[in-house]
C-alpha cells in the first residue's frame, strides 16, 4: 500500500462527512413585526431559509418577493412565503407572530382574547409539520399567549417560551445609557416579570460594567439614579410602546432586532442569557404562569432560569405579575 492510499483509508479522504443542514427559520405573520423580524433576521444572516406563512396569500407572497430582491446585499438565504402551512414544514425556529392589531389605547392584556383563538386555530397545523422546532411567541400578550399555547400545543416548556423582556430590558437600557452617558452596551440591567404593565425593573442587580448601578454616584454633570429617576424611567420604558403604536401604528424594529437576536441565540446554540417569557415552577416561589426572567437559551430552546437576587419590592413585583397574568389567562380557560 502507498503512502497516499493509507492517507486515504484512514484520513480526509476516506472519511465520509454529512453535508451541513442548513438552518430554516419559520415566522408566522407576515404584517409590520414579522416581515421586519425577516427583513432583520436576513440583514444578521441567521438562517438560510425564511418562510413566511399568512391567510393574506398577496402579502405574504409580495414580502417574500421584496425581501428576495435584496439578498444579493446580505448574507446568502432563500426567502420563500405562502398562504400553505406547508411552507413552514422542518423549520428549526418558529417565530409566531401573528395576532390581533393593537390599537391606541389598548393594553396587551385587551388582545388575548382574539390571539389565543388565532393560536388555538393555526398552532397544531404547525406542530404537526414542524414538530422539533424550537417555538417562540412574540404576540401580545406574550406571556398568556405563551401559556396558552404550551396547554394547545402539548410541547415540553423547554421549546415553546415566548420574546418575553427582551425588548423591554433593551428599552430600560438605553435609557439608562442616556441618563450615564455610558454604552448601551455595557449595561447590564433587566425587566422582569411581564411584558406590560405590571413589568419590573430589577434595579438591584443592574450594573454599569462591574458598578451596581445602585452604587454608582455619577460624574460631571451626570448625577445619580435617585429612586425618582428610576421611578421615570421605568415608566418610560412601559409607555414607550403605547407612544410608538399612537405615532406610527405598530412597533416594528426594535422587536424585529430582539427577536433575531433569540434567532441567533438557538440556531448558533449561544447559551446566552435573556430575559424570555416561560413557564416558572418554583422561582422565587412563583408557579404555573409564563413571566420572564434572566434564562438561558440555546439550541434546545429555554434553559435554566437564572436565580438572580431580588429585593423585596422586587420580589413583590413579581408576585404582581404572576397574578395578574394569571388571572387573565384563566378567564380564557387556561
Amino acid at each position: 500500500m502507498s503512502e497516499s492510499d493509507d492517507i486515504d483509508e484512514g484520513g480526509l479522504h476516506g472519511t465520509v462527512f454529512s453535508p451541513r443542514r442548513a438552518s430554516k427559520l419559520a415566522i408566522v405573520g407576515a404584517g409590520a413585526v414579522g416581515s421586519t423580524m425577516a427583513y432583520a433576521a436576513l440583514m444578521r444572516g441567521s438562517a438560510r431559509t425564511v418562510a413566511l406563512f399568512d391567510i393574506n396569500r398577496a402579502k405574504v407572497e409580495a414580502e417574500a418577493l421584496d425581501l428576495s430582491h435584496g439578498i444579493q446585499f446580505m448574507s446568502m438565504a432563500e426567502v420563500v412565503g405562502s398562504d400553505d402551512i406547508g411552507v413552514l414544514a422542518d423549520a428549526d425556529v418558529v417565530m409566531f407572530t401573528a395576532g390581533a392589531k393593537q390599537k391606541p389605547g389598548q393594553s396587551r392584556l385587551d388582545l388575548a382574547g382574539a390571539t389565543i383563538s388565532l393560536v388555538q386555530k393555526v398552532l397544531p397545523s404547525i406542530v404537526r409539520v414542524a414538530p422539533n422546532a424550537v417555538y417562540v411567541m412574540v404576540t401580545n400578550p406574550v406571556d398568556v399567549v405563551t401559556y396558552a399555547a404550551l396547554k394547545i400545543s402539548g410541547l415540553p416548556p423547554s421549546q415553546l417560551f415566548g420574546s418575553g423582556t427582551v425588548l423591554d430590558s433593551s428599552r430600560l437600557r438605553f435609557l439608562i445609557a442616556q441618563h450615564t452617558g455610558v454604552a448601551v452596551q455595557n449595561v447590564h440591567a433587566y425587566v422582569a416579570g411581564e411584558h406590560g404593565d405590571t413589568e419590573i425593573p430589577l434595579w438591584s442587580s443592574a450594573s454599569l460594567g462591574a458598578v451596581p448601578l445602585l452604587d454608582w454616584n455619577g460624574f460631571g454633570d451626570r448625577g445619580p439614579l435617585t429612586a425618582g429617576v428610576r421611578e421615570a424611567i421605568a415608566r418610560d420604558v412601559v409607555e414607550s410602546a403605547y407612544k410608538i403604536i399612537e405615532g406610527k401604528g405598530a412597533t416594528n424594529y426594535a422587536i424585529g432586532l430582539a427577536g433575531s437576536r433569540i434567532i441567533e441565540a438557538i440556531l448558533k446554540d449561544e447559551h446566552r442569557i435573556l430575559p424570555v417569557s416561560s413557564l416558572l415552577e418554583g422561582y422565587h416561589g412563583i408557579s404555573d404562569v409564563c413571566l420572564s426572567v434572566p434564562a438561558v437559551v440555546a439550541a434546545d430552546g429555554v434553559g435554566e432560569r437564572m436565580p438572580v437576587p431580588m429585593s423585596s419590592d422586587e420580589l413583590a413585583g413579581m408576585r404582581r405579575s404572576a397574578d395578574a397574568v394569571r388571572s387573565v389567562a384563566r378567564q380564557f380557560g387556561f
